[in-house]
């Protein structure tokens, strides 16, 4: 047991630093294309989830309820 805590446990913690170290540094050598991050781009809703719309992927208004939610409801100042 004290053969793998003095030489192979500390082996292999050089080792996994080592190919991380690798790993990170090789990015540098990357073309300029790809060492970039990746671009972002606007992802627009389908027509059927657009916020104007009544219909939720086609269930019927009884299930409906369930995914918007109950609809908030409207005070006026004669409850009061």
């Amino acid at each position: 047991m004290s053969f793998f805590r003095q030489y192979i446990a500390p082996f292999l913690i050089v080792l996994v630093f080592l190919v991380a170290l690798v790993a990170v540094s090789s990015r540098a050598f990357l073309p300029s294309d790809m060492a970039a991050p990746a671009p972002i781009e606007e992802v627009t809703p389908p027509s059927a989830l657009s916020p104007g719309s009544d219909s939720v992927a086609g269930l019927p208004p009884s299930l409906s309820t369930l995914i918007k939610g109950l609809p908030d409801p409207v005070f006026s100042a004669e409850q009061f």
